[in-house]
């Protein structure tokens, strides 16, 4: 035996009879239980050597790519989007994938070979598609599909490490979504009974639905008894193959005999997405009038009727195609007169709508469809904290839709009038309290004065009077344009509050404040909370600071919930990552 032999299994380099010195390194075992044994070739002994230890260094490490097919962009991303993810997920999830896929990366990457794609090649693709018009959701969306991609690659050993995890992700911004105001819901209800299916719009922006759990909705689901409906299925965009043997020349959606592969709805992605809600009497209403248009549909198609028993469908009681159904919205949002919008602001708007008005988070959550771990994110999101939106609901959710609510006799002996605001702008001549630097609009006259009067009685010495000003002038200097004008005295009541700030650790800060007092209400924004006998919250400050705030009618109350406020604050302060206030990792 030769002195100088090596182990088995050891890296040799050597000169061979063509005169370049080769490599042998052993990175496993194949298949068939051989050992893997890979060979580089280079001019001269110490590129060899160099070579030997870099394949060395990355089977000891991330590994060595598996030998075998040599794979290419195209080929690889053809086979992981066919083969492997489309039998994996689901329908919607499929189609994304592949119109990244066929559309953006295939087109703009797929000549690379899959081992010598570098993170600079997918961040100057990135910058490519954002310079040729894609919005930073495509571009962001073709990053995430190419990631999850190439993990798989570097799972099987077709690569050794993912450059798409390197790379720089395209910069998203999380769009400002405006919900809709309540004189554009109201037009839009308006305008949405002269249309069919007018329930389908009115749940969108009373319930908050998504567009497949609307779509997806059966009779079965309605309890007319108990006012319930029940959420547990979403419609899927329908996918077409030629019926005619490819010969009408057209794209298969267009095929005069296409055929729809696949199935019309799926049960709800999550368990929170299963869900009851309870509905306001008169959707109630107009939902057992719907079923009497169907019916009567259904006695005009005859034989052509489908029974599917779905709540929304076609005149042949077919299910609803999503497209057909967006394009319905853009026509009703023209004919309504309203801003152009998307079919998920309307869900922004009831969502904004529950938040605003005080329902309980967990309530909240729970008709929305929100998961446990992800919902103080989504309620952050959600919530659109503007002050038109504000002003207009502080009403309950039937009067936000239809109408100025009924006033209870514990509201009048409370308050002594219904709350006053104005429904339709007002363009007569303002009258604006000065108090004290704060202004206060009127539509009248007297109730301006009144007002001088109360607060030069409860602030002696303070400058307080009325100036008529003309629309123009309050619409450039007022605080609030036409929605702040007052047509009635404010409230005169007392508003209890309770305060406290908390440090990031849990510990109470002190602000120079006592924790508890109480002001008349028409100092304020009547409309915010004073209708209610409590209310509170709690918010993260931009110093990471924690504020709890109570606020409401009846002492006892805001007393009683200041404890609970303050123990929420404690747990936000040390527990940031529970709430949305910061992502967990």
């Amino acid at each position: 035996m030769a002195k100088n032999r090596q182990p088995n299994g050891a890296s040799s380099i050597y000169l061979g009879k063509d005169g370049r010195w080769h490599g042998r390194v052993t990175v496993g075992v194949k298949d068939d239980g051989t050992a893997d044994r890979r060979h580089i070739s280079r001019k001269t002994r110490s590129e060899a050597t160099k070579a030997v230890r870099e394949l060395e260094r990355q089977r000891d490490s991330t590994g060595v790519r598996k030998a075998g097919q040599t794979w290419t962009v195209t080929t690889w991303l053809t086979h992981w989007v066919e083969n492997i993810a489309a039998p994996n997920v689901g329908e919607n999830t499929i189609d994304g994938y592949r119109v990244a896929v066929y559309h953006h990366l295939i087109p703009g990457l797929g000549a690379h070979r899959l081992e010598k794609l570098e993170p600079e090649h997918l961040e100057r693709f990135y910058q490519k598609m954002r310079a040729n018009g894609s919005a930073a959701g495509t571009a962001h969306q073709a990053h995430r599909t190419v990631n999850t991609a190439l993990n798989e690659a570097v799972r099987r050993r077709h690569l050794t490490t993912n450059p798409a995890s390197i790379a720089k992700a395209p910069k998203l911004e999380e769009e400002e979504v405006e919900p809709y105001s309540l004189e554009e819901v109201q037009r839009l209800l308006a305008e949405a009974t002269k249309v069919r299916n007018t329930a389908r719009w009115v749940i969108a922006l009373a319930l908050g639905l998504r567009q497949g759990e609307v779509l997806g909705l059966k009779w079965e689901d309605v309890d007319f008894e108990v006012g319930v409906i029940l959420v547990r299925r979403g419609r899927l965009r329908p996918r077409y193959k030629h019926g005619c043997g490819n010969r009408c020349g057209r794209k298969p959606g267009y095929c005069p005999q296409k055929i729809n592969i696949r199935r019309e709805t799926k049960d709800t992605k999550t368990r929170a997405g299963k869900r009851p809600i309870g509905v306001p009497e008169e959707l109630l209403k107009l939902l057992k009038r719907h079923k009497e248009e169907q019916e009567r549909e259904r006695v005009l198609a005859r034989d052509l009727w489908v029974e599917k028993g779905y709540v929304f469908t076609s005149p042949t009681g077919e299910p609803l195609n999503p497209n057909t159904d967006f394009h319905r919205w853009k026509d009703l949002l023209k004919s309504a007169k309203v801003r152009d919008g998307r079919l998920h602001d309307a869900r922004h708007t009831a969502a904004t709508v529950l938040l605003i008005l005080g329902v309980p988070e967990a309530v909240v959550d729970r008709i929305m469809g929100w998961e446990p771990g992800k919902s103080a994110r989504m309620r952050r999101r959600y919530q659109h904290l503007t002050g038109q939106v504000l002003q207009q609901t502080a009403a309950k959710v039937g009067g936000l839709l239809w109408g100025k609510p009924e006033v209870s006799e514990s509201m009048t002996e409370t308050s002594g009038r219904p709350p006053t605001q104005h429904s339709e702008p007002y363009d007569g001549p303002v009258h604006v309290a000065h108090l004290s630097g704060r202004l206060v609009a009127f539509s009248r006259h007297e109730h301006a004065q009144a007002v001088v009067a109360q607060w030069g009685a409860d602030h002696p010495g303070k400058p307080v009077h009325v100036e008529e000003w003309d629309r123009p002038r309050w619409e450039h200097e007022g605080p609030g344009g036409s929605r702040a004008i007052r047509d009635c005295i404010p409230d005169r009541r007392l508003t209890h509050h309770a305060h406290a700030v908390f440090l990031p650790g849990g510990k109470r800060l002190n602000i120079g404040r006592t924790e508890q007092w109480s002001v008349l209400a028409w100092e304020f924004e009547t409309d915010l909370y004073t209708d209610l006998p409590v209310r509170w919250h709690t918010t993260r400050r931009p110093g990471q600071e924690v504020e709890a705030q109570v606020r409401g009618t009846d002492q006892d109350a805001v007393a009683a919930a200041f404890g609970e406020a303050c123990a929420q604050a404690v747990d936000r302060a040390r527990n940031p990552e529970r709430y949305g206030d910061i992502d967990s990792c």
